[in-house]
């Protein structure tokens, strides 16, 4: 009989270590699972901070390329003479000057409106241009003046148009919008104008009338 006890005692003593064995295994594939787990969490992180990175990345280099949209410089409150070849050429008076040397196109830009004083070669005033808006080509050496654009001669003729260009290589003035030049007698309506740069010679390439002023 007590042989019978030992022999059972053994039999349950070896299904415990079975069962203890088996308990260890979940444990250790539960452990396991969780560290793959952990790990394909950590691999999961990582990739998405090196997308942020790279992401962040691509914007500061987009960033960067754009800087040549950027104005280099920036000036308010602007009276200012320009020169050429040492010599002044006119006068600048502006709420906002920027300068973008950077662009494709090194321009000049005066988005809030500007007064143009043009000096001939005593350093006399000659001719004056105001417009809500300017823009100065610097390799073509060519200004776009638009809005409310108003010049005036050294004879005192006021020529009024939305669009003006003066070309300084050329040494010219033109505009293909319409223009009104008012004189001291009279008033000229047209489209189209063509001028050398002190506004005193002229032609306006399609009329469309002339009115007397009356004293």
């Amino acid at each position: 009989m007590d042989g019978l006890t030992r022999r059972l005692d053994v039999v349950q003593e070896k299904n415990n270590f079975i069962l203890d064995i088996l308990k260890l295994s979940k444990i250790l594939k539960l452990i396991t699972t969780k560290r793959i787990m952990g790990m394909i969490l950590l691999v999961v992180i990582c990739s998405l901070f090196v997308g942020c990175k790279r992401r962040e990345v691509r914007m500061k280099t987009g960033a960067i390329l754009d800087r040549k949209n950027v104005a280099v410089l920036q000036a308010t409150d602007v009276n200012t003479l320009i020169s050429d070849s040492g010599i002044v050429r006119y006068k600048i008076i502006a709420a906002t000057w920027q300068v973008y040397d950077k662009a494709d196109t090194p321009h000049w830009e005066f988005p809030d409106g500007i007064y143009l004083e043009r000096f001939d070669i005593d350093l006399k005033p000659d001719a004056t241009i105001e417009a809500d808006y300017a823009y100065y080509d610097e390799p073509a050496q060519r200004w776009l003046l638009r809005g409310n654009v108003k010049a005036v001669n050294l004879e005192g003729e006021q020529f009024e148009t939305p669009l003006l260009y003066w070309d300084q290589k050329s040494e010219s003035v033109y505009s293909d919008s319409s223009i009104v030049i008012t004189r001291e007698h009279s008033i000229i309506k047209g489209v189209g104008f063509r001028s050398n740069q002190s506004m005193t010679q002229y032609t306006i390439l399609r009329p469309t009338g002339s009115f007397p002023i009356k004293d």
